[in-house]
């Protein structure tokens, strides 16, 4: 482990443990665009709309999974780096049963206050039924959906990001599969939607079971070792919920933004669908690039290795500027013939193509956010990660939407999400200064 994460040359390290979740990422968002595609080439608006409906539940539960996963990565890469491998075995043991509890309690929940949510989420009488098949196969399945996400950031932390991408992408692959024929063979509509997922992640959990039984030296399904001491406690939850936060406000800004979409009817909630979809093309590369790092950050940070430290800081922001630049010009460059490979109708396809350039032109500066958002996990600085969880897609987003509606209607709700991700990277960079000396560590390691 000390020759990957100490002696390896940064930019060989690096995509040796961020390419495996980028590449899991590529398959999630091609099951995305395939999923999207399927159910749009129906023709069925509303069962469009109600999908994009139901479409935060998924975001919900890998909210809930992120108190222990990202929570649990980010304290243990610390011990790692601290060579105190007794207590990340523990808290490796609590966090994925405590995210298996979790899971049981929120099926009953969700099932039994389906009505007053899926009404929050911005359903209809038209698009009702529809969200609600997707809505209750979700429930049933939350705790495959929310354990999937643990074991995968725990093992990288390891190294084994190989091992957690194979498990994402077997899973992913197969839901692929599924998909078409639940929808088109079946005829199960929503519902077998919803089935193809949760079916997917229950292949990707048996797989990550296997891989830490054979593979992990000290993360450890143990449940002799899943009590651990409030410190630690305090200290996976101080990371996990900032972590999980960001995926709560993005559920928050989802259902926001249809909400406020769906006043101009159905065709602009089911545009916005795909073009969130079409999105997460560039996203989820970041995203995984970012998370790929996060234990390279926090074992450094850990070990007091500050030079390393700057220099993956310095590498990480490159690849993230880079990549959004080149592949978000080419989606604005072809916007139109993207949008309409999914439905090709003259109104989909403006307004998508409308929605995707206010979307994505700001991407190079979501990927610096969330650089700034992963070093603040790795190094434990709760109230910086918690800020940049509520920013972007919470209280900022908010503000700006609700003042943009206002101000402009349809056209302010479109380019909200942009003015937001230009304003929480300037907050970010304010934390990053005043939490992250690195120079004058630097100098003093140097002495």
């Amino acid at each position: 482990m000390e020759e990957l994460f100490v002696k390896a040359p940064v930019k060989r390290v690096y995509f040796k443990l961020a390419l495996p979740v980028v590449l899991g990422m590529i398959t999630t968002m091609i099951y995305n665009l395939a999923d999207t595609m399927f159910v749009a080439k129906t023709g069925d608006t509303n069962l469009v709309a109600g999908i994009t409906i139901g479409a935060p539940l998924f975001t919900f539960l890998l909210a809930i999974a992120d108190i222990f996963g990202l929570g649990g990565s980010s304290v243990i890469s610390r011990l790692f780096g601290e060579r105190n491998y007794e207590l990340g075995r523990k808290i490796s043991s609590f966090c994925m049963y405590a995210g298996i509890i979790t899971g049981l309690g929120l099926t009953i929940l969700l099932l039994i206050f389906e009505k007053p949510i899926l009404t929050m989420l911005g359903a209809r009488t038209a698009t009702y039924s529809d969200a609600a098949d997707f809505y209750r196969v979700l429930s049933i399945g939350s705790v495959f959906i929310i354990f999937s996400l643990i074991p995968q950031n725990l093992i990288r932390t390891e190294g084994l990001a190989i091992e957690a991408m194979i498990a994402t992408m077997t899973g992913t692959i197969l839901a692929i599969i599924l998909d078409p024929i639940f929808l088109f063979v079946l005829k199960m509509g929503a519902t077998g939607v919803g089935i193809a997922n949760v079916l997917g992640y229950v292949v990707t959990d048996v797989m990550l079971v296997l891989f830490i039984l054979k593979k992990a030296k000290f993360i450890t399904l143990n449940p002799r070792k899943m009590k651990i001491d409030g410190t630690s406690l305090k200290d996976v939850v101080a990371i996990g919920i900032p972590g999980s936060i960001t995926n709560f406000a993005q559920s928050f800004g989802m259902a926001l933004l249809n909400s406020s979409l769906a006043i101009y009817g159905a065709d602009k909630v089911a545009a916005m669908g795909i073009t969130q979809k079409v999105y997460s093309i560039v996203i989820l590369v970041i995203v995984g690039f970012t998370f790929g790092a996060q234990p390279l950050l926090g074992y450094n940070y850990g070990s007091k290795n500050w030079l390393r430290l700057k220099e993956i800081l310095q590498f990480d922001i490159l690849v993230q500027v880079v990549y959004a630049v080149i592949v978000g010009g080419l989606l604005i460059l072809f916007a139109q013939p993207v949008i309409a490979l999914f439905m090709n109708r003259p109104d989909i396809v403006s307004a998508g193509s409308y929605m995707l350039l206010a979307t994505i032109i700001t991407t190079p500066v979501v990927g610096i956010v969330l650089v700034y958002t992963t070093i603040f996990q790795s190094i434990g600085n709760a109230w910086g990660a918690f800020i940049m969880a509520i920013a972007r897609q919470g209280i900022v987003y908010f503000i700006v939407l609700e003042g943009m509606k206002l101000l402009i209607g349809y056209h302010g709700i479109v380019w909200s999400q942009a003015i937001s991700d230009v304003l929480t990277c300037v907050i970010g960079f304010f934390i990053y200064e005043k939490s992250l000396d690195l120079k004058d560590k630097i100098k003093a390691q140097k002495k």
